[in-house]
Formats: structure tokens, sequence, C-alpha cells
């Protein structure tokens, strides 16, 4: 009844259609609602699936923005962030990121195209051209790239209105612009002719402006266009040849008897014709080096290599303009190679020197390469060059001290090229030449970080040194003051004053200046110092000069009297040194002579045919014997010669090391016999002063022993250097690779168990039947032991050696028998039960002997 109703109500019958060639409008109806249910069901799966893209892009934007706040300098996140953020379409945020990251890094041609390509989009009006344009002006000051000045040319002459409308200003502007793209990429070779085509359309389309009564103006242009085509055919670019027949359909069309579709000459001017065969040619030798650099599939360092064979023939020619442009071009490939942009900044300080172009090379070179010191230093004196402000300078300088450099000596170079630049200044200032508020006070300053934050460094150093030197040179002449002068050598004796140059520099400085009372009493405070190498005996024969030279007699009297017993302690001292070297070496050779002997004979064999000589020179040496018991426990040493041991030797060799005192705790120091760092790759001429003071900075050096060759005693490349502990041993082992003396010396840890399986360690017992190697080992233990007893203590060779040969074993040859005075009691062994006394026991008086000889 209802549907009835509805159909009675409905004014209309049901009516076919191509929709619905049935009729069944509620089947239709049905299928329809399915289809809007499957739709509603995909518009809430895309929803949901969107959602969790833009929470996944949210995290990534934030977690990247939280990156670049803790590092700034973090070049991939800048471009990762900037490709979220346009994805996102957060335009304001999008700017800011684009801005934040040009501040800190010149940006690729293709970043640039984007940021003015969105610009573009979103801009109207000519309240954006200017933003625009400027935008521009940076992207292509950044790297060279034809395609953005393409773009630029082809905003202006489309958003610019004036340029728009061919008026008076806006060409004016359009050719200036022009003019520029071709100064910056009309002579590159693979891509330069795109600029030169669109200044030829520009000129055309105003050309075609002209009113054709106005002849004198179509004339004029018609000239302009020509000259156009002349300047690009005498320049060697790629598609030559197909703008030489340009030019002649054009000059066809201007009426001219020419064949447009002949790539002949015939019809040219002589000059035209001899430009363009000169470019030509000049193209042809080019060939094959543009093919090596446009070969993308190569190697980096190869195409690199391409690009400075290149350089070197554009050099050869002379040309500056294509010389420039061809180093455009290979920093646009290489934008962070420091050899690349050292190589360019060079030739261009020695082509233009004071041009702004040269200052805006380097400029661009420390944001390239902000870690090479030595850009920063070269624009430092470009810019003073240039009479660059007094705040520019300073802005430079604050700039680079910014920056992370490979070695403290680079910011030391930066630090004193801005000292010269300072004092040549403020000499112009003093002489008149020049009139400014700089004042001395900023040398000083300059100085005084430069020490604070070097010292920790590069103290010690011959440098460091040198820029003290310099300092105090400059308060005494420039700052007219001499207690400021002193101030800094006594700063820098506070810092380095067991360096023999810092006191031979003070009391020079002292002494041209006349100041003798002054010298000498230097002399006097620094005679006695423990130098270095022979710098304690130079020091005290430098007094002994100065007197001569400038003193009185009495003067010269009181030096000798001084320096005379310090002289014999140096020599004594020296030649104890010599013969604890000289007796560590002749007991390594020893030993590796003997090693190949006993490798064929088994210990026995070896002491028994010791010759007579040996075991006297063995005796004479006050060995001390150690003999084993079946329980492995050492017995009581016997003495040989019946001479006590030397106890007072043992003692002091045993206890030097236990003298090194702790400079924090003031507590004695112990250190590892392990704790052995082994030195190779050595400069044949480094001495032990100079492997001290090359592991200055890690301290803790115990002893140094520098191996030497046998038979000419010079260095073998080889030394053991001992530290007190793992902690300063691990720090050394660090400084493996670094340079000392001009070679970069190997370091690794001493592992004295890395040996042969049954060769003894040093220290160790020998029994009958070991390997003969082990009579090797300790051997050398004993060399190593005595050079460390050299180092620490200065204690005798003999002595050392004495305390540590152990002989155990059956073959005791050189063990005397325990033959005990008459009357001698061994107090510490219990007495003996009656029951078990021996008839035949020990006698104690000579007449116990006599009973037992008349019982006999």
């Amino acid at each position: 009844m209802a549907e009835t109703e509805t159909l009675e109500s409905s004014p209309h019958p049901p009516q076919l259609s191509d929709d619905n060639p049935t009729g069944n409008e509620d089947q239709d109806m049905l299928d329809a609602d399915k289809s809007a249910k499957d739709s509603d069901s995909d518009s809430q799966s895309d929803s949901d699936s969107d959602s969790e893209d833009d929470a996944r892009q949210n995290t990534q934007i934030q977690a990247l923005k939280t990156e670049l706040l803790n590092n700034p300098c973090n070049y991939d996140s800048h471009v990762q962030y900037i490709k979220a953020l346009r994805k996102q379409g957060d335009i304001p945020k999008l700017r800011q990121a684009r801005e934040a990251m040009s501040a800190i890094f010149p940006l690729s041609s293709e970043m640039w195209q984007e940021w003015t390509k969105d610009e573009i989009s979103l801009s109207s009006g000519l309240d954006a051209l200017p933003t625009i344009e400027k935008l521009f002006d940076c992207g292509v000051s950044d790297y060279l790239s034809v395609a953005l000045w393409c773009d630029y040319l082809s905003f202006v002459q489309e958003h610019d209105h004036s340029v728009r409308t061919l008026s008076a200003a806006g060409i004016s502007k359009a050719r200036n612009l022009f003019e520029r793209a071709l100064v910056a990429a009309g002579l590159h070779v693979a891509e330069g002719s795109r600029i030169w085509e669109l200044y030829r359309e520009f000129e055309q389309a105003i050309f075609l402006t002209i009113d054709e009564t106005d002849a004198d103006s179509r004339e004029k242009q018609v000239q302009r266009i020509r000259n156009l085509f002349h300047r690009q055919l005498s320049v060697p670019l790629a598609d030559l040849c197909s703008t030489l027949l340009t030019y002649k359909a054009w000059e066809a069309e201007q009426g001219a008897n020419i064949d447009g579709e002949s790539s002949n000459l015939d019809g040219l001017s002589p000059q035209v014709a001899s430009s363009y065969q000169k470019s030509l040619d000049m193209m042809n030798v080019r060939t094959h080096l543009e093919n090596q650099i446009s070969h993308k599939v190569a190697p980096e360092s190869e195409r690199l290599q391409h690009f400075m064979d290149y350089l070197k023939f554009e050099q050869s020619l002379g040309d500056p303009a294509r010389i420039q442009i061809l180093y455009e071009r290979a920093i646009t490939e290489f934008p962070i190679s420091s050899e690349l942009w050292l190589d360019y900044t060079h030739y261009m300080d020695k082509t233009l020197k004071t041009s702004s172009l040269v200052r805006d090379i380097y400029k661009r070179a420390s944001r390239n390469c902000p870690w090479v010191g030595e850009l920063w230093v070269r624009y430092l004196l470009s810019l003073e060059r240039g009479r660059a402000s007094e705040d520019e300078l300073s802005a430079v300088f604050e700039k680079s001290l910014q920056c992370t450099f490979s070695s403290f000596e680079e910011y030391l170079d930066i630090f004193l090229t801005r000292v010269d630049g300072l004092r040549r200044r403020l000499s112009l200032l003093t002489s008149g030449a020049e009139s400014s508020n700089l004042d001395y006070i900023i040398i000083r300053e300059t100085l005084q970080r430069a020490s604070d934050y070097l010292s920790p460094h590069l103290k010690n150093t011959d440098s460091f040194l040198r820029m003290y030197r310099y300092w105090a040179r400059l308060e005494s002449t420039l700052g007219k003051d001499l207690v400021a002068a002193r101030g800094v050598w006594e700063r820098l004796l506070k810092i380095s004053g067991s360096v023999l140059e810092v006191w031979q520099g003070y009391i020079a400085m002292e002494s041209e200046m006349g100041n003798i009372n002054e010298a000498r009493s230097l002399f006097k405070r620094c005679y006695s110092k423990r130098f270095p190498g022979t710098g304690s005996e130079d020091i005290c024969n430098s007094w002994i000069r100065f007197e001569r030279e400038y003193g009185e007699l009495d003067n010269f009297d009181l030096a000798v009297k001084k320096v005379t017993p310090r002289l014999e302690e140096l020599q004594l001292f020296k030649l104890q040194e010599a013969k604890n070297v000289s007796v560590s070496a002749d007991d390594g050779d020893n030993s590796s002579r003997k090693n190949v002997r006993e490798k064929r004979k088994p210990v026995s064999n070896l002491i028994e045919e010791q010759s007579p000589a040996k075991r006297h020179k063995d005796k004479a040496k006050n060995v001390k014997i150690i003999s084993e018991d079946g329980e492995g426990h050492a017995k009581e040493p016997v003495k040989v010669n019946n001479k006590k041991p030397d106890v007072a030797a043992s003692k002091s060799v045993s206890g030097s090391k236990k003298e090194n005192k702790d400079a924090a705790s003031g507590k004695p120091q112990q250190y590892n016999d392990q704790c052995t760092a082994f030195v190779s790759n050595l400069n044949l001429k480094a001495t032990h002063d100079d492997i001290r003071r090359f592991f200055s900075d890690v301290g803790g050096v115990v002893a140094i022993r520098i191996l030497t060759d046998k038979f000419t005693g010079k260095s073998r490349g080889l030394a053991y250097v001992d530290f007190l502990d793992d902690k300063h041993l691990a720090a050394a082992v660090a400084k493996n690779k670094q340079t000392l003396l001009g070679k970069r010396v190997s370091i690794a840890k001493s592992d004295p168990k890395g040996r042969k399986k049954g060769n003894a360690a040093p220290g160790t017992s020998l029994k009958q039947g070991d390997n003969a190697d082990q009579t090797t080992e300790s051997s050398k233990s004993d060399a190593k032991n005595s050079a460390e007893g050299s180092e620490d203590g200065f204690q005798p060779f003999s002595h050392h050696r004495a305390s540590n040969i152990q002989l155990k074993g059956k073959n005791t040859f050189a063990m005397p028998r325990a033959v005990r005075p008459l009357g001698w009691v061994d107090k510490d062994k219990p007495k003996p039960k009656e029951s078990d006394s021996v008839e035949d026991e020990n006698p104690k008086s000579n007449d116990e002997f006599r009973k037992m000889f008349i019982k006999s």
C-alpha cells in the first residue's frame, strides 16, 4: 500500500535512461549507497594514512630542528630540514631555514633555483621584485651557474615592468644585467652560448619595436646585434659552428649577399673570418680537455686532476679571464677542495692583488673551506692590501677563531697575522701616514688571548717561543714599556722555564738594550738549572763569554768561580752516562752472540766451557748467586770472594723507582715495569731529550732507551720508553703517527710476554733442561733493568747488573761450598733431639779434630 501511495504521489512515472536501461531505480539506489559507503571507507583510510605521514613528518622536522640548534654547522641536517619543510608547505619556516643555512654555507645552484621559483610563485607585485632580485644576486655569487643566470635574466624580462615595456630605463637595466652575465659565464666553453643567445634575442625584440620609418634607430640596432654576433664568434665555445650558420642566416635577412646555409667563410669580412678561425682553432685544442672534465662517470680524484691539468694549460697561455672562468667551473664541481681554493686564491693574489674581486674570492673560500687556516691568513692579508677598515679586519679575524683547524699551529699563524697587520698600521700612525683610533692595547690584548688559548697546547715549542719573543720586542719598541717587556719574559719562564732558548732570549733582550746588570742576574738564576742535551754547558759557557765581553774582571772571576764546579759536575755526569750506555750496549752484544752458541748446547755445558778469565770476571763482579731447594723457595744469598753483598747498591737500584714523586699528591709514585712503549721510525738524530719533549704533554716518562748499532754506535731509529702507569702509557700510544723531527713515528705498547713459548721472562730462574734461549732473555732483561736504573737514579751499572743475575739449579760451578767457621751456630735452626744426634756431627773445636784423628 505504501508502495502504491508512493507511485501515485509521484508526479511522473519512472523513466528509462542510458544510465538506467532496466528502469530498476531501487537497485541503483542501493548500489549507489554501497558505493558511497566504500568511498567513505577509502577516504577514512586515506585520512588515517595522511595523519600518520603528517605525524612522522612532524617528528622528523622536530628532530632536525633540535639537531641544528645543537650543531648549526651540520650541512646535511640543513639540507634535510629544508626538504622536509618544503614538502610540508610551511612557507615562513622554510624561508627562515633557507636564510639560516645561507648565512653559514654557500648554497648549490639547484637549491637557489628552488628557492627563487618558490618565491616567484608566492610573491606578486612590484614589492616582491627587489627581494627576488637580491636572491638571484646571492645565488650567482656563490657558484658559477649558467642555468641560474638564465633564470635571472628571464625573470627580469618577464616581471620587471620597465624591462617588459622596453622603456629606456628598462633597456639599460637589462643590458647591464646581460653584460654582468657575460663577464661571469660568457666564456664558459660548454654552456656560455646560452647567455649570448638570450642577449641577442632581447636585442632583436627591441629591433622589432622600432618604427620602420626610423631608419637611423633601426640601423643602430642592427649594428648592435651584429656586434653581439661578432663578439660571440671570437670566443671559443662548444657550438661555434651553429653560431656561424645563425649569423650568416641573419645577415642574409638583412640583405647581405651571403649563403646562409653554408658553413664556409665566404661573404664574411676579413676581421670576422680571422676571429672565427682563431676561436675555432682554440676550441679544437681544448676539445679533449673539455671531454675529460665533462666525463661524470670518472672518479672525483681523476676529474679533479683533469681540471688541474686544464688549468695548467690555460695558465701557460696567460689569459686571466679564461683562467678565472675555468677556476670557477672547477669550484662548482669541487666546492670543498682545499687544494683547489688555495691554488685559486694564490693565482688571483699574484694576478690582481688589491682588486675587490680577490677579496670576494677569499670570502667564498673561507665559507667553503673554513677548516683551512692558511685561507684565513691569506684572507686577512688580502684585506690589508685592499686597505680594508679596522672593523672589517676585526670581524674576519674573530670569525676565523670560531673555526676548527687540524692543528694549534694554524691558530697561532692567524693570531700572528693579525698582530702583524696591527703593527704595520700602528707604525703608519706613528709616522703620521694614517690617522685612526688604533691603539697598541689592541696588540697586547691579541697576544694575551693567543697566550691564554695556546699555552696549554704549544708550550715548550719553537713557535710559541717566537711569539713571546715577538711580543716582548713589541712591548719595548711600540709600547715603549720595558717593564711590560720583562713581564712577558717572566710569564714565559713560568710556562717554559726548563727551555734553554727562553733564558737565552730574555738575556739577549737585556744585553741588546745595554742592561748588563739585569742580564748578569739572569745568568745567576739559570746557570745551575738542568737543561736538555748540552744546554747546561752552553749556558755556563755563555755566562763566561758574556762577562768577557761586557763585565769587569771581578765579574769575570766570579762567573768562573761559580761556573767551574758546575761544568765539572756536568762533565762527570756525562762520563757516567756514557759509561752506562757503553756497558749496556756491550751486554746486549754479548747476549746476541751468546744466543747463537747456546742454542746448540745444554746449560751445563755452557757453564763448564767458560774460560778461566770469564769465571774470574764473574767473581770480580760480586755476583749474588741464589739457588733453589726442592720446594722452589730461594735460599739465603751466598757471597763470592768472601765479600759482603753490596746491600746499599741493591737498595739504591731497587728504590730508584720509588723516588719519583707525584707533584700532585706529594707521595712516591709507583710504576709497572710492563708500562713500556716501543717507538719506531725515529729520526736517527733524535736524542733522549727530543723524545722526552715529544712526550712532555703526556708526562710520566721514567726512562728512555734508544737502540744503537753495535758497530757504529749510531741510533737504529728504535727506542723503549718506560712510563709510570698504564694511563700515561695509553696517552703515549695515542700519539701514534705524530711527527717528531720531521718523521711520523710509530708508537705501540711493548709486550715483553709476547715471545716464544719456553723463553723465560726476565727475572725467572733457569733450571737444567730449559731452552738455552732463556739465558739470552735474561741478559736482555739485565740490559733493560740497567738502562732503567741509569735513567732514574744514575746508579753504577755493575751494581745493578749483579743484583739481577741468578744462577739456579744443579749446575752450580760458581757456587762455593757453605764452609762455616768453627764455632758457628745457626740460631734459627731448632735444636736436634738427643736421639737424633749422630756421631759424625761437625766438630766445634780443634781438640775434637785431634781426638778424631787419634781414634782413627
